[in-house]
């Protein structure tokens, strides 16, 4: 690959944000940062007067995109999709996430991880559920809710041995020991779709999990003698949390409660994106019931929320707009947090010597305007 430079009025980095700043891209690597004199005779792309070059989005929980939703094919082709369409939002490390199914679904995309994760732009696994509370399933179906068996310790240990997997489950519904046997294993354990109160949560941040899915969403809400999974995250330094900012899913006022409370190194802007996102059919059937978009809202035939109609950008725009944020704040919760949460390496959700040349660039808008990866 021949080597070629960057040159950014602005430069997020992943950690801060700096003035006038040129990359060395060299087979699919940063060669070099700031140093005027490698990038002498190279190709250049100058990007326009107020535009930030930053890391490539991660986003931990991508249910589909492109019309393709992972539940229906754990494939690497359907994968390839998915990533397609999230690439033109400035995502360039995501994870597939497959929502509560049989065994045999399950089965199906552990059989076919090992090609799937050399799909480029693939950073690892999100398994959400099925060991989840029936009172907070949201879209998941009631009938395939269920305990760990022997067999799952086996496939989420398989999994997490191919790239790194994050498991949501409610830890009311798991066995004593069944979280720290996971991390033993190599999963990210977060919680999620869960009545929990807040002293099962620090159980569950004792046997070590790290982190919450999509905060305030499907898990049991704080009141004043009972913090719930959501006081009890806020409050938790040991735990991070996705969250998905679209205006729709957390009310702004939640939204800007959770960006003081946490800040920005603990708190991770997710999607949870649908297969309407990249698609030109918007509505789509979600394990055999219809889900409609209106105005941005996916619901099904009952009003639930079905997931997300969102990019990372969209959501990095509105973390910004709804939730305060400043833009170091917006573009790091887009990408060194979640690669963090996630435990991704490779210096994914950052721009680094030596690290992937996954790059997105930004106009002051903080719209698209360029996207490469590796």
């Amino acid at each position: 690959m021949t080597a070629f430079a960057i040159a950014a009025p602005r430069l997020f980095d992943g950690e801060t944000l700096r003035d006038e700043t040129v990359v060395v891209v060299e087979a699919g690597r940063i060669a070099a940062i700031g140093d005027a004199a490698r990038a002498e005779g190279l190709p250049c792309t100058r990007l326009p007067e107020g535009a930030v070059l930053a890391p490539g989005f991660v986003d931990l929980q991508v249910n589909g995109g492109g019309g393709v939703l992972l539940n229906d094919d754990p494939s690497p082709a359907a994968v390839a999709t998915i990533v397609a369409a999230h690439r033109a939002h400035g995502t360039t490390a995501l994870l597939p996430t497959l929502i509560s199914d049989t065994e045999e679904v399950l089965d199906r995309l552990v059989a076919a991880a090992p090609e799937i994760a050399r799909v480029p732009g693939v950073a690892g696994f999100h398994i959400e559920g099925p060991f989840l509370a029936p009172a907070r399933r949201g879209v998941h179906r009631t009938e395939v809710l269920r305990v760990p068996g022997e067999a799952d310790f086996a496939r989420l240990a398989r999994l997490a041995a191919i790239a790194p997997t994050i498991l949501t489950l409610a830890p009311e519904r798991v066995p004593d020991g069944a979280i720290a046997r996971f991390v033993a294993a190599g999963v990210r354990v977060f919680v999620g779709h869960s009545d929990a109160d807040a002293d099962t949560v620090a159980r569950a941040a004792a046997e070590g999990a790290v982190g919450a899915t999509h905060l305030f969403n499907a898990m049991s809400q704080t009141t004043a003698r009972e913090p719930g999974v959501v006081g009890a995250v806020l409050d938790d330094a040991r735990l991070g949390a996705g969250i998905i900012c679209d205006g729709l899913h957390v009310h702004p006022a939640n939204l800007r409660g959770a960006y003081r409370l946490m800040g920005a190194r603990r708190l991770a802007l997710v999607t949870d994106a649908m297969p309407s996102l990249g698609s030109a059919e918007g509505g789509f059937v979600l394990q055999g019931r219809p889900i409609r978009l209106e105005n941005g809202r996916l619901t099904a035939g009952d009003g639930t929320l079905a997931g997300a109609h969102l990019g990372m950008d969209e959501a990095a725009r509105n973390a910004m707009r709804l939730m305060g944020a400043s833009l170091t704040d917006a573009l790091r919760m887009a990408t060194a947090t979640p690669a963090g949460l996630a435990g991704l390496g490779g210096g994914r959700g950052r721009i680094a010597p030596g690290g992937r040349a996954d790059l997105v660039a930004l106009d002051a808008a903080l719209e698209i305007l360029d996207v490469w990866s590796a």
